[in-house]
């Protein structure tokens, strides 16, 4: 669809190129919007190896359990969590064969997913007792009355081990109503084989000033692009808008786009992108399918994406392979407690009117946060763990089979444990409003600043003033 959508807009009489440019990315980030994650994510989840997270159905699957055992309803939108939930519950009858459950799991399309969940909890009626919901659907069912259970208790036996920030999200007033998939820990993707050839040692890079500095340099030496100025995405933004202790919305949650420290973030990237630092990508940000060849082939050299991103380098940059070294990303040096965010997500949730709704959580809660099930997700979706436990795993983490080891020129966990103790989020993330602040910004407000030119204070007014009108002032 992309690709037939530019090149009827390159074939397109009348229209300058700028236009075009302006309509292309507009048309890429409304398809993401319905076929990625939003919220939080800043953009795409399909996380890990979810390559199928919003486009197919996958039917319904159910389980094979010898002798008694509860049904539980499950619902999804990724078909890869049908695969693993079955195999994680096989593993809990195993352990507890006086509380078998049976899984009856229906994969759907994204959109009429949390649709269906949507007018389900409102009628009470048809509702599954167990529901993956995307990080940016997750506050639309954390409103109001909130027909979804409080897993605080089901949690409890392994909150000490998983990245608090990653429940947070899923989280309000201090209540838990989802497990969270994986952690999605920001980092730096180099490609140190290039780096190398133009002079530039990655491990030196430990500030943005740093980032920039080798950005200049390695686009002056070489001619070709050092990162992505993300233009359908915030995966770089947020995380310098977190490490800056900001948020586009102020403590009262009123919309705050244009605070000093928003401005002085988005300036700063475009500065970077003004000596030569970045540039725009096709697609609009690295997790895309016409951004992957750019990387592939040499164009760019660097990625700031979510941990998961080490699923795309394998399944679609696999001339990258044995060239790409993952670090900590680039801080300012003045909110050293944030060193990274999390990036995308998915939240395992409970239906609170389900009679079976105590097991339920017992059961995902196994499924989703034990050591056990940790392990699969590493090794099965390639995603990083929730439980810190099985980080110092090195038997897990650095087992020469793994494909993700293989591909690497550094180990990944060496990264995340080095990020462990400064991960934290965006408040905003938990908002009713993210979702339509993330459209904005990724259809208007980053394309009128790094395409358009548009001065970055003009810009956010812009956009906040269109949001406010949206919110109703609010």
């Amino acid at each position: 669809v992309f690709f037939m959508t530019f090149c009827a807009l390159s074939s397109a009489k009348g229209m300058d190129i700028n236009m075009k440019k302006k309509l292309v990315s507009v048309i890429l980030c409304a398809a993401m919007t319905a076929t990625m994650l939003l919220g939080c994510s800043a953009g795409s989840e399909k996380s890990g190896s979810d390559s199928k997270a919003k486009g197919e159905s996958g039917g319904t699957k159910e389980m094979e359990v010898d002798g008694d055992a509860t049904t539980l309803n499950v619902w999804t939108f990724i078909e890869l969590h049908q695969e693993f939930y079955t195999n994680m519950a096989e593993k809990w009858n195993e352990a507890h064969p006086d509380k078998k459950v049976k899984l009856v799991l229906s994969n759907m399309q994204y959109d009429d997913m949390h649709n269906k969940l949507s007018l389900a909890l409102e009628s009470g009626k048809g509702a599954p007792d167990v529901v993956d919901i995307e990080l940016g659907k997750f506050p639309a069912f954390t409103s109001g009355e909130i027909g979804l259970m409080d897993l605080t208790d089901a949690i409890e036996p392994y909150k000490d081990n998983v990245v608090e920030s990653r429940l947070d999200i899923y989280g309000k007033d201090g209540k838990y109503y989802g497990f969270p998939t994986h952690v999605g820990t920001t980092v730096a993707f180099y490609n140190d084989d290039l780096l190398k050839e133009a002079g530039i040692d990655y491990t030196t890079i430990k500030t943005w000033d740093d980032f920039k500095e080798a950005g200049v340099k390695y686009h002056e030496a070489t001619g070709k692009e050092f990162a992505c100025a993300e233009t359908t995405a915030q995966w770089m933004i947020n995380l310098m808008l977190a490490q800056k202790g900001t948020d586009y919305l102020d403590k009262d949650g009123k919309l705050d786009l244009t605070n000093d420290k928003v401005v002085e973030v988005l300036q700063y990237i475009k500065d970077m992108q003004e000596a030569g630092a970045l540039a725009t990508v096709a697609g609009g940000q690295p997790d895309n399918e016409e951004a992957y060849p750019e990387y592939n082939s040499g164009n760019f050299a660097v990625q700031i994406m979510p941990f998961w991103q080490t699923s795309r380098f394998t399944n679609y940059m696999s001339d990258l392979d044995g060239k790409i070294a993952i670090a900590a990303p680039p801080v300012f040096g003045d909110n050293d407690a944030v060193k990274t965010i999390g990036g995308g997500g998915t939240g395992t949730a409970v239906v609170k009117s389900s009679e079976n709704a105590e097991l339920a959580a017992e059961v995902f809660a196994y499924i989703k946060l034990s050591e056990d099930a940790n392990k699969e997700v590493w090794n099965v979706l390639g995603f990083d763990p929730v439980n810190t436990a099985v980080w110092t795993d090195t038997d897990l983490t650095q087992n020469p089979d793994n494909q993700f080891v293989k591909y690497f020129k550094t180990k990944p966990f060496d990264t995340l444990l080095e990020l462990q103790d400064g991960i934290g989020s965006l408040a905003s993330c938990t908002s009713e409003k993210y979702p339509s602040i993330n459209n904005e910004f990724c259809t208007t407000t980053l394309n009128n600043i790094f395409e358009e030119g548009m001065d970055v204070k003009e810009a956010l007014e812009q956009s906040q003033e269109t949001l406010e009108n949206e919110f109703g002032g609010k």
